[in-house]
């Protein structure tokens, strides 16, 4: 569900109103009496208090002052968090709209506030039996503002809807989305936005000759998709494309190296990347922004019988390279690697690789940001960072070093699919970076792409991570 954002050219009579201050001094009586004002510089400079709300009987008045910070980006994420705590005020109180309007606040801010409401508003509630029952009052986000125009209000419900679709296929059950499924949605994602999309079967993968994807699965009884989204306007900037690749596990149980205790609770999200990559290009067509665009998604999920990969098995990727199997569990960067390779065919300008791909990633850095490294991309890098700070989803650069590379060296085959214990989220890079010849950034999201507890406007279960961060990102680059 995404809440809809709105435009409104004047506020409403008995409208429960947000009102976004910035200086306290600039507090007048167009919405407030003279006593609140009062009472509310009192509070703020006496018990530091920023958040307030007035009971108007037939409608309310929430007020929330925002601190300036030395650096911008991190106000925004304020305003976005305080935006989440409004809509868990407002369905407390069973409010269905709320109006957005703001004092001695930029443009931004009162969009990274209606940014948190409607993605912390978002919930996943389809399989309950009364769905209405669970279902949040609050419907709307009306923005009253004459600095911000129709336009903005376009792309930002874009935005939150590409980061919505993301989650909904990232929460969606294995049993209600296999790789077929998976693809089926790319598909209707596709038609909806204009973008040219091939789904490439089993019978296709075996002509490719794409042994990573193949082999992962060779344990399950659903055939395996190769889903290709283009997006390439006439007045696109890029003669060679970007190309984004994400990873479609639809589950993973680890293969013949099962994961033991709760380790497999939540591994319906191990397609997150997949999600992520056919999210940003869909909602690039939608905002019709002129960047050539290839987003590549390899699915199958990882399960065993009798016929599933085992360590020690030895296959040919697409690119001929033979990969020594060790651990059935270190199966995302086989399918990617073919995917990878697959890109070469396009020459791309650069290349975008996203992946819950490791456990050593979410223990570096947790839930904080994405764990990122690159080869040849170093100027596209620090964009990426700088779009990290615009929409809060950090990017923490790891070294590259070709030291890293001898940890997966096999005896027996060109590479190994794992390496030691240590600096496992680089060395699964360099696995990866192997399969490559361009300009090349990998993301292993795995400690963002879903939430076990809530996190704020990311929600409980998928937080669809990563979308705003390219979306953002490819804007840049289209200027």
């Amino acid at each position: 569900m995404t809440t809809k954002i709105e435009k409104i050219q004047q506020t409403l009579n008995n409208a429960n109103i947000i009102l976004l201050v910035g200086e306290t001094s600039r507090l007048s009586n167009d919405i407030l009496s003279n006593e609140e004002i009062n009472y509310i510089k009192a509070q703020n400079e006496t018990n530091k208090t920023t958040a307030f709300a007035f009971n108007r009987l037939q409608y309310w008045v929430f007020v929330r002052i925002i601190k300036k910070e030395e650096q911008e980006y991190k106000s925004w994420e304020n305003c976005r968090k305080a935006g989440d705590d409004l809509q868990k005020e407002a369905n407390r109180l069973k409010l269905e709209s709320l109006v957005l309007t703001g004092i001695g606040v930029s443009s931004k801010s009162l969009l990274s506030l209606a940014e948190g409401l409607a993605l912390g508003n978002y919930q996943f509630i389809k399989y309950f039996k009364d769905v209405t029952e669970k279902a949040n009052s609050l419907q709307k986000v009306l923005i009253f503002s004459d600095d911000i125009g129709q336009a903005e209000i376009d792309r930002q419900n874009i935005l939150l809807d590409a980061v919505c679709r993301c989650r909904e296929l990232v929460n969606e059950p294995v049993m209600q989305l296999n790789a077929v499924k998976l693809a089926e949605n790319f598909a209707t994602m596709g038609k909806e936005a204009g973008i040219k999309v091939e789904i490439l079967n089993k019978r296709k993968i075996e002509s490719l000759k794409m042994g990573g994807l193949l082999a992962v699965n060779k344990g399950s009884v659903d055939p395996p998709t190769f889903t290709v989204m283009e997006w390439k306007p006439g007045n696109a900037i890029n003669e060679k494309p970007i190309v984004l690749v994400g990873k479609g596990v639809v589950y993973d149980t680890g293969g013949l190296n099962i994961k033991t205790g709760n380790n497999m609770e939540t591994m319906k999200h191990d397609m997150a990347g997949a999600a992520m990559m056919a999210s940003v290009i869909f909602a690039v067509a939608r905002l019709n922004i002129p960047v050539y665009l290839v987003a590549l998604m390899p699915a199958t999920d990882n399960r065993l019988n009798g016929n599933a990969v085992a360590s020690g098995d030895v296959i040919k990727m697409h690119n001929g390279l033979s990969v020594e199997v060790i651990n059935t569990d270190a199966e995302g960067r086989l399918i990617l690697a073919d995917a990878l390779s697959y890109a070469q065919k396009y020459s791309p300008q650069l290349v975008f690789n996203a992946a819950t791909l490791t456990g050593s990633a979410q223990r570096a850095i947790g839930k904080f940001g994405v764990v990122a490294m690159h080869t040849k991309a170093a100027e596209a890098m620090e964009k990426l960072k700088e779009s990290g700070n615009n929409t809060y989803e950090r990017v923490a650069e790891f070294p590259f070093w070709d030291e890293y590379a001898d940890q997966i060296k096999s005896d027996i085959a060109d590479l190994k699919n794992i390496g030691s214990s240590e600096a496992g989220m680089i060395t699964a890079g360099k696995f990866l970076e192997k399969f490559t010849d361009y300009p090349f950034i990998h993301l292993d999201i795995a400690g963002v792409a879903f939430a076990e507890k809530r996190d704020s406007y990311r929600n409980l279960g998928g937080t669809g991570f990563g979308v705003r961060l390219l979306i953002d990102f490819i804007e840049s680059f289209a200027k």
